[in-house]
């Protein structure tokens, strides 16, 4: 169950920013696609966090939040903004051996009303792995969040999903990319390495 908001504003917000990339990319997730969401191109500006948070926390109004828990390192800034929005406490979880895990002497006490958020969701992974991690600490998960939803609106992650921007953004495997088999150069621009 996904509730997108689509505010034409945000995707300005997106476009200006230069946030909404073309050519040939390598995605967090290891898929192919000819568009790139950079939300860090976003998350350098308060302003529009402050927007983009406000509206997705309209989402959430009715839920008494705890925390919001991110990956490290492309969601802490929206994420600490959606909990400064919610009055919630932010915190990150970060890969250590290859693993989401909690560091840095952050913990989710168990009973905890909890939201997952990520800036963008293409397979779910990163999400998926927080997810878990509130799981494992017996907390409540209220539902997850992001900035850009590339699935629009189709990935079912087991609960609520509250996105700012929802469009349906095609991606390949390595093996039936048409960009790989047209020759053109790939880029990788997230902040994860995929094998």
């Amino acid at each position: 169950m996904s509730k997108s908001q689509n505010n034409p504003q945000i995707e300005q917000i997106l476009t200006d920013c230069e946030a909404i990339l073309h050519g040939h990319f390598l995605l967090t997730s290891g898929r192919h696609g000819d568009i790139y969401m950079q939300c860090a191109k976003v998350q350098q500006y308060p302003k529009h966090m402050e927007l983009i948070a406000k509206t997705i926390a309209e989402g959430f109004a009715n839920e008494q939040v705890d925390i919001v828990v991110a990956p490290a390192v492309g969601a802490i800034v929206f994420g600490y903004e959606l909990a400064r929005q919610l009055g919630a406490k932010a915190i990150f979880a970060e890969r250590q051996d290859g693993k989401m895990t909690l560091r840095r002497g952050f913990e989710i006490p168990q009973g905890a009303k909890v939201i997952a958020a990520e800036d963008t969701i293409t397979t779910g992974g990163s999400i998926l792995e927080i997810i878990e991690i509130i799981r494992q600490n017996n907390a409540t998960l209220l539902g997850t969040a992001s900035i850009v939803d590339r699935t629009g609106g189709e990935i079912d992650l087991g609960a609520k999903l509250v996105s700012a921007y929802s469009k349906k953004i095609i991606s390949y495997t390595a093996e039936e990319c048409p960009l790989c088999k047209a020759g053109e150069p790939i880029v990788k621009p997230g902040s994860r390495n995929v094998k």
